[in-house]
């Protein structure tokens, strides 16, 4: 049973609100009852308004389905589904020509080009490791993953055989890239900005470093003509602390801990002690890194990612906090005060690290739906910063462009927050389950692998980037890519991803410090700024291309082929809900249908329900040929999870097992799911399994 304390007519978990005012809110100077009072009156405002903007998806997505259902069987006009949209205020008016006036912001944001990783908070090591992936050993990513033409290490300690080509494939990439280096090495001149420290030479291009270590007394600098011990690249030049879809957190504790963790990495004193090849580690945040000019001035590196945090959507509401109504929070508006106030903290000097040199705090908000609900979130930031006293546009906003109302709006949404956006992206699997749910009742879409290669995907993507680069975000703010989903698959991700610097956007997302590491020579390889004039001189696709369905006209599929997609959908939908409910975790590698291990989040069931429930709602399968797929592949997953200990199968549990029955609902009441989102549903289940667990 919660502890509660009542601040302002606001009923708080007991432990949350002790941590706001003794950890938070009392090292920035502010008093406890001004701040509860301020917070109320933001809720009075913010709340009603949160509801509003949701009320209007609602009804949106009434009449949307409302105009398929009365041309049911007509194919699609695209001028008369244009005018439909822009009646019903789903399609807005352009902006006239704007350029985003974004100040202070970081060059890993604005001027730089790198990866970018996405971390749950929750796990405390896996957010030090994101942390700390700022620099990473070149020598160590290519030895460990599948990126050489070359036999895999020997088991039983170091292979000299494979550490031979890995040094080999290192020095073409140094040759390549930095024509000459050797000579830097013995102080002669060099064609690249360098410098130098104690054991080791520093070169730059595209803005990105790369230190040369030389210890010729290790073990790898022994056998190494110039006594190189190993190559360093700058690698994740940000990183998004996610409190969104890769983690479960349904309640107060839940929240306190995920704050607690936000809280660590801001003051620097986050700590993570662990077992690991018989050894007990401790991790910790790394410290920045110091160099010599070639004229004798030192100077500093970071030697942390540059940190965002992306608070939840408009959604969900939390338990944490209850209204004088008796009402939930919106659990977005939480976020923002709490995550803001967490950071003002390094803005005030508090902690052992600067994150922003620049005075700025970067949140990144998504499943945002069109430009009323980005000035939503625009003047609920200015209502924050007004609350903590911090200076207007202190707070940044990074807009994820994965709904599909977005899509359709971008310039308008940027505008809505053209002067605090430094970040807009693009994802496929959620921005899918959009597409899927907005149009579900205009007919069965294709297969979703298929679904990557149709007309609108190609189309969002050329847009995002076009319509940023046409806003002015070149120089003031990132253009991102999405996730390479599996970590295992280095060398594919090597051939595959540079295609997403070459578009012109400045960071992409990737699974592991690792990728980031391989993939920073893309952007080595690509000069993305010197692309960018020429891109913006091509023609940005029209609305036609992005709203065109992705429908499964005239196609008749083979029982064969439903079956297997039936299969495909219910095995990687379980293999996510099974962790998410019963331990809570709300990322990690799944294995899929053919047992290669996925990074999945809540993207990849919002994509596998909605589509499972489209196929249900229109008779490409039965109820009973869906119940059938998902009870098969529960036996699958359960072997593929036999070795974890925590592990409760789903096989013959059908009645007992809250994670069998939490993927039913997803299925079965997926239709009716706002938005096709997974939230409500998952949480729901996971209550009842925490309150399983403490009975």
């Amino acid at each position: 049973m919660a502890d509660w304390v009542e601040r302002a007519e606001l009923k708080i978990d007991a432990a949350l609100a002790a941590f706001i005012e003794h950890d938070v809110v009392s090292p920035l100077g502010l008093d406890a009852v001004p701040f509860w009072r301020g917070f109320a009156a933001l809720l009075d405002d913010f709340a009603p308004r949160n509801k509003a903007l949701l009320a209007k998806r609602d009804r949106l997505q009434a009449e949307i389905d409302a105009w398929h259902v009365a041309r049911a069987g007509k194919p699609i006009d695209h001028a008369e589904y244009r005018a439909f949209l822009t009646e019903i205020g789903y399609l807005v008016p352009e902006p006239g020509d704007f350029a985003i006036t974004t100040k202070n912001v970081d060059p890993e944001i604005a001027t730089m080009a790198g990866p970018q990783l996405v971390v749950p908070i929750l796990n405390a090591r896996f957010l030090l490791n994101a942390a700390n992936a700022r620099w990473g050993s070149l020598y160590d990513a290519f030895y460990g993953t599948d990126t050489l033409d070359a036999p895999s290490a020997k088991p039983g300690g170091y292979d000299a055989e494979r550490g031979a080509a890995v040094v080999a494939r290192v020095r073409e990439f140094l040759n390549a890239t930095f024509p000459g280096w050797e000579a830097t090495l013995s102080g002669g001149e060099a064609p690249f900005a360098y410098a130098t420290k104690p054991g080791g030479v520093l070169l730059e291009q595209n803005g990105l470093h790369v230190e040369i270590v030389i210890d010729p007394e290790s073990p790898v600098g022994k056998t190494d003509p110039l006594g190189i011990a190993d190559v360093i690249l700058e690698a994740a030049l940000t990183t998004i602390v996610d409190l969104e879809d890769s983690i479960a957190a349904v309640d107060a504790e839940d929240k306190l801990a995920a704050y607690s963790n936000w809280l660590g990495v801001i003051r620097g004193d986050l700590t993570d002690t662990f077992e690991k090849g018989g050894k007990t580690l401790t991790r910790e945040l790394a410290p920045d890194r110091e160099w010599t000019a070639p004229s004798g001035s030192q100077f500093t590196l970071p030697g942390r990612s540059l940190l965002f945090i992306r608070n939840v959507g408009h959604l969900m509401t939390n338990p944490a906090v209850l209204l004088p109504d008796g009402g939930e929070i919106p659990e977005g508006i939480l976020d923002a005060v709490v995550t803001s106030a967490i950071a003002a903290q390094g803005l005030k000097g508090l902690g052992k690290y600067d994150n922003s040199r620049h005075g700025s705090i970067y949140i990144v908000k998504p499943k945002m739906h069109g430009p009323e609900e980005c000035a939503f979130t625009n003047d609920l930031f200015d209502a924050v910063e007004d609350l903590l006293g911090l200076p207007r546009h202190t707070i940044k906003v990074g807009v994820m462009d994965e709904e599909r109302r977005t899509s359709a709006n971008l310039a308008a949404c940027i505008a809505a927050v053209k002067e605090r956006i430094v970040f807009i992206n693009t994802g496929f699997l959620d921005r899918t389950g959009d597409e899927i749910h907005t149009s579900m009742r205009a007919g069965p879409v294709i297969r979703k692998a298929a679904i990557k290669g149709s007309g609108w995907i190609a189309a969002y993507e050329k847009r995002n980037v076009g319509i940023g680069l046409a806003q002015g975000l070149s120089g003031k703010a990132q253009i991102g890519k999405g996730m390479w989903a599996a970590p295992d698959r280095m060398g594919a991700m090597m051939i595959e991803k540079i295609g997403h610097p070459r578009t012109g956007a400045n960071t992409a997302w990737v699974p592991s410090p690792t990728a980031a590491t391989l993939h920073a020579l893309h952007y080595h390889q690509v000069d993305v700024f010197g692309l960018r004039e020429a891109i913006t001189k091509e023609p940005i696709p029209g609305l036609d291309a992005l709203l065109a369905i992705p429908l499964a006209e005239g196609t008749n599929w083979s029982p064969e082929e439903v079956k297997a997609e039936l299969d495909n959908n219910a095995q990687g939908l379980l293999g996510y809900v099974v962790r998410w409910i019963d331990q809570g975790v709300g990322c990690s590698k799944v294995p899929d249908i053919d047992d290669v291990g996925l990074m999945e989040d809540r993207a990849t069931l919002r994509i596998s329900s909605q589509h499972l429930a489209n196929w249900l709602l229109h008779g490409i399968a039965t109820k009973e040929q869906v119940l059938d797929s998902l009870k098969r592949m529960a036996a699958k997953v359960d072997a593929q999870n036999a070795g974890d200990p925590l592990y409760e199968p789903l096989d013959g549990n059908w009645d007992t097992s809250l994670a069998f029955r939490a993927a039913l609902d997803l299925v079965f009441k997926g239709v009716e799911q706002p938005n096709g989102y997974t939230e409500p549903l998952l949480h729901a289940w996971r209550r009842k399994k925490k309150a399983a667990l403490v009975a």
